[in-house]
């Protein structure tokens, strides 16, 4: 990845049988054209190098051929042949005024799988990962084996850029009443020591927040990952009291979160909501001080399955498996507990078509638009149905759950978790876009007065009255529900009120990968052209846009 108007190289490598010249491409993320050429080779292994500049952000994929003795680019690990990919970053200071933050917590996007890449963090704008200190990492053959110490730091957090989200699922063996590991099955046999074992990890976490994130207001904990209980539910609450009244033993400033299940609602057992209602007569509010979730809304979100897919569904059932409805049933029973209460999404994930494999042939450029598409939006409306943190996942492929990566991974075929020689794709860039354009803003909600398959979430930042208004379409018929041709060119009209009547002027209007363009506007009213990508538009009257929102039920900021 290149920051915008840098130069960079693109080497060609070539064993040319014979004198041939070489054809090239570079492709955006929808199969536009932005460069093109030929130029001579001789015979044999060469090297040849073009100079580039881009202004234009985003995605690209590079084609080449020997024009008379065939060939293509060879496949790279998860990569497919054909292609060899890079990233432009967006450079929206033109377009999107700087935030100071306050705090280190007003920052608004997490990621999974790249927490020692700090570089990778770092172009992808990401604040956040999830550092682990379970008993089970920390203390995997014995209590009391384990001193907190600053010298325990992953590298990636030391500059204070990387803020932890400290993880304490996982219980050992030897503490374990199955007598093998376990994962949110089971309580530990002692939770007497699990409390005490918990307000080590409060001092160890107050103490790296003093030294690295003096900015930082709060320390974040993670109780369960995913539970799949097993135990009583009263041990299931009798263990997030060990683990609350340890933490705040030590950490004064100690948030404690869960449950942390795969679907934000609309069932008991594996979603965040219905483990709320299940536990919250057995008291567990009295143990957490906010919310996670992950944020799936379907078994194996891909992108044949948007956010979107049911909210046009005719039956009312369905209708409340979409994502902004799961979003605002979650956000419903949290103010029933306990209101007011933080809500982070630290998962969520696209992954290929259902039944997809890595391979010389897969995935397809429409395939990698439709990833990019579907996740930009689905992060979205987890943050405008008002969660204050959303995590990307994942960072590289990796194997077994085949294209959640963010990047390509050019070395192993079936991908592999610390990847590091890796290759953009178009869902990275949109990443990219997204934190730079959206981070440092507060939620206002929920445009009100939608047409169908029309959506959009506004978001004000911290200081001033710069508004930012994302917004895109989706259309089922456009976007089939097995593999298939996902519509890049799909649009609908929508005109958004950014002003006050009588007032016209201009707002600028970003693509889903950071390229700004100036539209006017009219009578308060800017006309616009909606896709399946997410636009967002920057405009100035923030009580225009106050006046025309649902804000999420307790969120209150950032």
């Amino acid at each position: 990845m290149f920051a915008a108007g840098s130069t960079f190289n693109l080497a060609f490598v070539t064993n040319a049988p014979a004198s041939d010249s070489v054809t090239w491409s570079i492709q955006d993320h929808v199969g536009n054209i932005k460069g093109s050429g030929t130029f001579n080779v001789a015979s044999g292994a060469q090297t040849n190098t073009l100079s580039c500049k881009s202004t234009v952000a985003g995605y690209f994929a590079v084609t080449g051929t020997l024009a008379h003795a065939g060939g293509t680019l060879p496949q790279a690990g998860t990569r497919p042949t054909g292609i060899a990919t890079f990233g432009i970053l967006p450079n929206v200071s033109g377009a999107v005024p700087a935030v100071s933050y306050a705090h280190q917590e007003q920052h608004r996007f997490g990621m999974q799988g790249f927490n020692s890449n700090a570089a990778a963090l770092s172009d992808l704008g990401v604040s956040q990962t999830i550092d682990d200190r379970e008993l089970s990492t920390m203390e995997p053959n014995g209590p009391n084996t384990w001193t907190p110490s600053l010298s325990d730091l992953n590298s990636s957090y030391t500059n204070g850029k990387i803020m932890r989200l400290v993880r304490l699922d996982g219980i050992p063996a030897w503490a374990s009443p199955t007598g093998g590991y376990e994962d949110d099955t089971n309580a530990p046999t002692d939770l007497s020591y699990y409390q005490s074992y918990m307000s080590r990890v409060g001092t160890d976490t107050e103490a790296i927040r003093k030294a690295y994130f003096p900015s930082q207001q709060s320390n974040y904990y993670q109780v369960t990952w995913e539970p799949q209980w097993a135990d009583s539910q009263a041990n299931f609450v009798s263990m997030y009291a060990a683990v609350y009244k340890g933490l705040h033993s030590t950490d004064p400033n100690a948030v404690v979160m869960g449950t942390g299940n795969p679907f934000p609602a609309n069932c008991q057992t594996q979603c965040t909501s219905g483990y709320l209602q299940t536990y919250a007569a057995l008291g567990l509010g009295q143990y957490i001080d906010g919310i996670t979730t992950h944020g799936y809304y379907n078994a194996g979100t891909y992108p044949a399955h948007p956010p979107e897919l049911y909210d046009t569904d005719p039956n009312p059932a369905n209708v409340a498996n979409a994502l902004d409805k799961q979003m605002q049933q979650l956000r419903s029973e949290m103010q029933s507990i306990k209101p007011n209460m933080k809500l982070w999404s630290t998962e969520l994930g696209i992954s290929y078509d259902s039944g997809a494999a890595y391979g010389p042939n897969y995935p397809s450029s429409n395939q990698l638009y439709a990833q990019a598409a579907v996740a930009a939006r689905a992060h979205l409306i987890i943050l405008g149905e008002g969660a204050q943190v959303t995590y990307f996942f994942y960072g590289p492929d990796f194997p077994g759950e085949v294209g959640y990566g963010t990047f390509f991974d050019l070395v192993d075929s079936q991908g592999g978790y610390g990847a590091t020689n890796l290759s953009p794709k178009p869902e990275a860039m949109a990443f990219a876009a997204m934190t730079r354009i959206v981070d440092g803003t507060q939620t206002l909600g929920r445009l009100n007065g939608l047409p169908s398959m029309v959506y959009g979430y506004a978001f004000q930042q911290l200081s001033g009255n710069t508004v930012i208004t994302a917004l895109w379409t989706h259309n089922n018929a456009q976007w089939p529900t097995s593999s298939g041709s996902y519509s890049p060119t799909y649009s609908t009209n929508y005109a958004l009120t950014v002003d006050a009547s009588g007032a016209s002027g201009n707002v600028t209007v970003l693509d889903m990968m950071g390229n700004a363009s100036t539209v006017p506007y009219s009578n308060g009213v800017v006309n616009l052209k909606l896709t399946e990508a997410p636009i967002y538009v920057v405009s100035s009257n923030a009580s225009v846009i106050k006046g025309n929102v649902t804000v999420p039920v307790g969120y209150t900021g950032q």
